[in-house]
């Protein structure tokens, strides 16, 4: 059998060539066995998202579990990664199983671990798994019958979907969303927020929020290329003041203003910031992967509050809200957690947030944002995924680690960070950078930019894809 090995943010492969039920089996028992031995009575919150083959590859998982002596608490129906997270909390479970691949292609499924403090298992507990995953699952998965287990208690039907919402309508002022007249829509990508914001919002507009396992060809990952009917909803039809998307599994954001402009992660985890302690005078330390944008350090700067800048890997942010006072943790890719909730990456939430924002400001999402840019100063960021040969990924690689590179084009490097992979950075202010990094979830080499404005960030990337290439 082959090696099962656990990336950035749990193991994900192709559904039918590795995800299969025999190397789902094969976590799975690994997963119970590791448990058994931190626990006497260990117990399992468990669900998967609305990817192809979901209940079937959850069951086998409750199988597995349930036959090792591990009780399992198991979602009815698809559910978000903040949702089994959340779970793993109010339930006083000791772990978080959900079977998803988050943003990934609709080919791909995955198999992400969760800590009973509500937040991705910790890297040296997920390679302890890792390292006892047998080449071969001991058990006769066809002999073992689920409702046995029901019977005597060690399996349980949970409904996380009431459980979370429940939640949302405990923490926020949703009547005041609600009354504040603004116009709003909701794109669910096809994933797991669905149901949720269906419920929540059942009177704003919602895109994509049917069961579609192939997630209609598109890889549910909530960025403007991927957008393209939600951005041609907002563009053509006025009167919109904001429009919320999450990813597959809900726990990444991605936000449209009403005139069809994509906010990316670093101005919501800027306008976090700016709500969370100007408007609502809460304090913490601001912890962000090494891909987000210095601004986030210089709006710290001006309130006070500490930075800490981490590897990419939501894990790594989890790692330090776990044990620390932190205001908020936040990523490139959209996945953001703040203080009040569990130490998690969830959308909706932060959605919810911005929401709240606007409703108690009375202020549109550009205003807002003004009153940012007031403090950092405007800027514009980009990302490029290169999909290459392994070889030629390999090759820049292996230059980016033996400092090859001194200039991108007309663009002189002035200093290098390699934290997780290699930033370059073209001023001493640090208004003009560049990033590349291989992707630790899929075959590309990613490469991000930033500067003063849109077209700026977009030379950057074509000067780096030029000189990269040549190389």
């Amino acid at each position: 059998m082959s090696k099962i090995k656990f990336g950035t943010d749990g193991w994900r492969a192709i559904i039918a060539k590795d995800f299969t039920v025999a190397n789902v089996a094969r976590v799975a028992e690994a997963t119970a066995a590791w448990l058994k031995k931190q626990k006497k009575q260990p117990h399992i919150v468990l669900g998967h998202d609305c990817r192809f083959a979901g209940e079937l590859f959850a069951e086998t998982v409750a199988k597995v579990l349930c036959e090792r002596g591990v009780k399992v608490s198991l979602a009815r129906g698809f559910v978000s990664t903040p949702m089994i997270s959340l779970g793993a909390v109010k339930l006083k479970a000791d772990l978080g199983v959900i079977l998803t691949a988050s943003h990934n292609p609709p080919s791909y499924n995955g198999f992400k671990l969760k800590g009973s403090f509500g937040g991705p298992l910790s890297p040296s507990d997920v390679q302890q798994i890792e390292d006892i995953i047998p080449d071969h699952c001991s058990l006769d998965l066809d002999r073992i019958v689920l409702a046995g287990f029901e019977k005597t208690g060690m399996l349980e039907y949970v409904n996380l979907e009431d459980l979370y919402i429940r939640h949302v309508e405990a923490n926020f002022d949703l009547e005041a969303i609600r009354r504040s007249g603004m116009k709003l829509a909701y794109d669910a990508m096809f994933g797991a927020g669905q149901n949720v914001m269906r419920r929540l919002f059942p009177d704003i507009t919602l895109l994509h929020c049917d069961n579609n396992p192939g997630f209609h060809g598109q890889a549910p990952e909530p960025i403007h290329k991927n957008l393209r009917d939600l951005h041609q909803l907002l563009t053509s039809t006025k009167g919109y003041s904001c429009a919320v998307v999450t990813d597959g599994d809900a726990d990444r954001i991605g936000m449209y203003d009403g005139e069809g402009n994509f906010i990316d992660s670093h101005h919501i985890i800027l306008l976090l910031i700016h709500y969370l302690v100007k408007y609502k005078g809460m304090t913490g330390k601001v912890c962000t992967a090494f891909s987000t944008t210095p601004k986030v350090e210089k709006l710290c700067k001006h309130y006070g509050l500490t930075l800490e800048t981490v590897k990419i890997g939501f894990k790594y942010i989890c790692e330090i809200m776990v044990r620390e006072d932190v205001l908020i943790g936040g990523e490139e890719s959209g996945g953001i957690a703040i203080k009040g909730h569990i130490p998690e990456r969830d959308g909706i939430w932060m959605g919810l947030v911005i929401w709240e924002f606007m409703a108690k400001s009375g202020k549109t999402l550009p205003e807002l944002i003004r009153e940012v840019y007031d403090i950092v100063g405007p800027f514009s960021f980009e990302r490029n995924d290169l999909h290459l040969d392994q070889a030629v990924k390999d090759r820049i690689v292996a230059n980016t680690a033996a400092g090859a590179y001194s200039a991108f084009g007309a663009y002189k490097v002035a200093r290098t960070e390699d934290l997780d992979g290699y930033k370059y950075f073209f001023d001493n202010e640090n208004r003009e950078w560049l990033l590349i990094r291989a992707s630790g979830t899929e075959p590309v080499l990613r490469t991000y930019a930033e500067s003063s404005t849109r077209e700026g960030a977009f030379a950057i990337l074509k000067a780096a894809q030029e000189t990269l290439l040549k190389s």
